[in-house]
């Protein structure tokens, strides 16, 4: 059975995870994105179901009380969290997974599937962040303030992730995430099964099914 792989993708506010997780899709159509849901209000573009599941705090409340999250994390006052049914499903059927969550998700969804592959997206420097913060246009001083301060606490996780990416050059950096992506493909207990025709066929033996 060939199990899809779930590449948990983290960062700090204003890092630029989002724009390089829309470009990894437009590159690798066969990755898919796990659709989180949230409490909080749909910013412009935003669409329901396809950026996140937009849903009141009840509803949110009543999937957590119902052990429907695969993880669920409260940042800047609103809740975030991924239905596992959905996941499994997807890994199940062998699709491979990008999980956009916080070091708070990232470890919850590590200790249900010990074999992601998680990657932290640094920002070049803390005033390039601080910049980038300041480009939208969005938020008040004393909100970069706060959003910088917890930037900090969410870069000092960077220990708990497998791989580092810095977001200096996005052309590169989505270069990166690409190689990353394409290499764990290639990794032999995630290729051993997709490749379970050819390598009987080569060697007369029938490859490991994976635990």
């Amino acid at each position: 059975m060939n199990r899809g792989i779930p590449f948990i993708l983290s960062a700090a506010s204003g890092a630029g995870k989002t724009s390089l997780i829309q470009a990894l899709l437009e590159r690798e159509p066969s990755l898919e994105l796990a659709v989180s849901f949230t409490t909080r209000v749909p910013r412009s573009g935003e669409r329901d179901g396809v950026h996140y599941h937009f849903v009141a705090p009840d509803r949110f409340q009543h999937m957590v009380a119902a052990g429907e999250f695969l993880e669920h994390a409260q940042v800047f006052g609103n809740r975030y969290g991924t239905a596992e049914a959905t996941v499994r499903a997807r890994l199940e059927q062998g699709r491979d997974l990008v999980l956009e969550i916080d070091w708070q998700g990232a470890r919850q969804v590590r200790a249900c599937f010990p074999g992601a592959v998680s990657v932290f997206i640094l920002p070049p420097s803390a005033q390039a962040l601080e910049r980038r913060l300041r480009n939208r246009g969005l938020d008040s001083d004393q909100v970069i303030a706060d959003r910088m301060a917890a930037a900090r606490a969410e870069m000092s996780r960077y220990r708990e992730y497998d791989y580092l990416v810095v977001n200096d050059r996005f052309d590169t950096a989505l270069d990166d995430l690409i190689c990353l992506v394409r290499a764990e493909r290639l990794r032999r207990s995630h290729a051993e099964p997709r490749l379970g025709t050819l390598l009987a066929g080569l060697t007369g033996q029938e490859p490991k099914q994976p635990v």
